[in-house]
């Protein structure tokens, strides 16, 4: 998907929606655990509820691939069940170099064919490049994360500045704002306004709005740019609002009170 199809979704839905697919069969709703797959059962629902709410979902790879040989089945049905309009994130953060970094690249392009992939960039630019080889497909960068780690490495100064600026003012000269994306947390959302400053043009992915505690406003009131340029995620906020047999519909409940938060900034 290129930039100009993402724009037209968030302009025709007003909405700049990510839907986390992080399914766990520890916290899906019971009656599900009897369908033959039940982390595809949850997700077929959850799309199906929410599909013209939200722009972009985002699996968790880590949810699936615990799961085993079942788990990468899982996800694959759930790809390719989400409608082609809508981008796709494999939340993988995968970082390696070489023909490592091209075989993840395959794996999450060719393989499961998803619009995008999450990419930590700590190897340098030979663990992202590889990514930025296939045409309509992004490589989300992690630029500054909303853990207590954070703090360890992404705040040290450099140059008067902190580190995570100077990373992904470096890993935005090996593309553009049509192949890269970077990953901000909700939660530091002040530091957006330093940030935008270095990549004004790019799309951002900012996690965190909702159980984590960030908030929408922040975000929007640091972090928009003219064309939006962002993707908001909420996770467990939105797919676990309900855990009876109508937690679908809890699910657009949830979706719907953000998609019109946001309706009023597209």
């Amino acid at each position: 998907m290129n930039k100009e199809e993402l724009l037209a979704q968030i302009r025709k839905k007003g909405s700049f929606l990510c839907i986390g697919l992080d399914a766990d069969l520890n916290k899906i709703p019971k009656f599900l655990l009897d369908f033959e797959d039940p982390i595809f059962e949850f997700n077929k629902r959850i799309i199906d509820a929410t599909k013209d709410l939200c722009v972009a979902y985002k699996p968790n790879l880590a949810f699936y691939e615990c799961l085993g040989e079942a788990g990468w089945v899982s996800l694959r049905k759930t790809v390719n069940y989400i409608p082609k309009e809508i981008f796709t994130i494999a939340d993988a953060k995968r970082g390696d170099i070489g023909n490592t970094a091209k075989k993840y690249a395959e794996t999450f392009f060719e393989t499961y064919a998803f619009d995008s992939v999450t990419v930590a960039p700590y190897m340098g630019e030979d663990s992202v490049a590889p990514f930025l080889n296939f045409s309509g497909k992004w490589a989300i960068v992690l630029g500054l994360t909303s853990n207590q780690g954070a703090f360890d490495f992404q705040y040290l100064q450099t140059e008067e500045r902190p580190l995570h600026l100077h990373v992904i003012e470096k890993v935005a000269s090996w593309g553009t704002d049509r192949n890269l994306m970077f990953v901000v947390g909700a939660t530091k959302a002040e530091e957006l306004a330093g940030i935008r400053k270095v990549i004004p043009e790019h799309f951002l992915l900012v996690p965190g709005v909702g159980a984590q505690g960030g908030s929408l406003e922040d975000v929007c009131n640091y972090g928009l740019n003219d064309e939006i340029g962002l993707l908001v995620n909420s996770s467990r906020g939105i797919i676990y609002a309900g855990d009876q047999e109508d937690f679908d519909q809890k699910a657009r409940e949830a979706a719907l009170k953000m998609q019109q938060q946001m309706k009023q900034y597209v």
